[in-house]
């Protein structure tokens, strides 16, 4: 007990007699320096007092599928800076290949009475998944946003990037560069931002008085080596030009185009999604479409506030405009 009073006092920065009144219930102490040594017992992983159990912390579920991608990274730094300006502490839960799934961090999280729960890039984006966790939380009222594009019926508010002007900007860009044969590298079937953006393409091919050939379209799990596989097939099938949903696929991309001699962008164009870190010290510097990712960011912590707080949000999707930044991948159609 003496050394858990002493390490929450040091974290809080108060005495080891104000964290006794706190865990005691006793009064004298500001409803503050209360929350902060609630919160500190949390974040070093005590257990509170039983009769404090019934409270929930201030700590906020910040769930991402990855740290490989550097998109998460940065969302995680720009939702975990807002919480804190908020007094809220952010939980990171990343999940791993055969370790912790998503399902099993929402368990932990409730099982810290977390104030509520922010997922990027999880499983509510893919229809074939399993979201009775989601659920869950929903049963138990705890406040929850997504960001980028999620299932039907979830029934929580969600922040998007927009997939389908992401796809406009990067189409547009090469058909004026003059490419005719433009392949898509995408996720799964059931990934609800690659749906959206297939469907951005092919309204694009048919106002262009065109069809977008199925075997223009190749599927790949998000990696850089899942790029490389799906760019092969569309390079064996003469595209000059190809759309990632993700930076990671689209270096994949390049290097598939370098695999088979090709040179990017003399032989064939490349365009990236998300503008992640250090996209432009590529080689070539990559093309792509940027996320606003500082925006997105704070519009969610802001939902997350609003349920908090009790405010009712509805359950609507904000989309946000993507960017597009050209840069060394992308050149005009080499001549057949």
């Amino acid at each position: 007990m003496t050394r858990r009073l002493a390490q929450v006092a040091k974290k809080v920065g108060v005495s080891e007699a104000t964290v006794s009144r706190v865990l005691n219930g006793k009064p004298g102490v500001s409803d503050a320096t209360r929350q902060a040594v609630l919160s500190a017992l949390d974040v070093l992983g005590y257990e509170r007092p039983t009769q404090l159990r019934g409270e929930r912390a201030r700590l906020v579920g910040l769930v991402l599928p990855e740290l490989q991608n550097p998109i998460f990274p940065a969302f995680a730094e720009v939702i975990g800076g807002a919480l804190a300006q908020l007094g809220l502490t952010p939980v990171l839960c990343t999940q791993t290949k055969g370790g912790v799934s998503e399902a099993d961090y929402v368990d932990l999280l409730l099982q810290q009475q977390v104030s509520g729960v922010v997922f990027a890039g999880g499983l509510y984006a893919q229809a074939d998944a399993p979201h009775d966790h989601y659920r869950r939380l929903a049963d138990r009222n705890i406040p929850v946003v997504l960001v980028n594009a999620a299932i039907e019926h979830l029934g929580f508010p969600c922040v998007s990037c927009d997939d389908a002007v992401a796809v406009e900007q990067a189409w547009r860009h090469l058909t004026s560069l003059g490419h005719e044969r433009i392949g898509l590298v995408l996720g799964p079937g059931d990934h609800m931002p690659s749906q959206r953006k297939l469907a951005a393409a092919r309204a694009l091919a048919a106002a262009g008085g065109v069809e977008l050939p199925d075997d223009h379209v190749a599927r790949s799990m998000f990696s850089l080596e899942g790029g490389q596989a799906a760019a092969t097939r569309l390079l064996e099938r003469g595209v000059t030009g190809i759309i990632c949903a993700s930076d990671p696929l689209a270096l994949g991309a390049v290097r598939a185009a370098r695999r088979k001699g090709l040179v990017v962008p003399a032989d064939v164009s490349v365009v990236g999604y998300d503008d992640s870190a250090f996209m432009n010290c590529t080689e070539p510097p990559l093309t792509t479409v940027r996320q606003p990712i500082e925006a997105m960011g704070r519009a969610a912590v802001e939902l997350l506030s609003a349920q908090i707080g009790g405010s009712s949000v509805t359950a609507e999707e904000l989309l946000f405009e993507p960017e597009l930044v050209v840069r060394g991948s992308t050149a005009q159609a080499p001549r057949r």
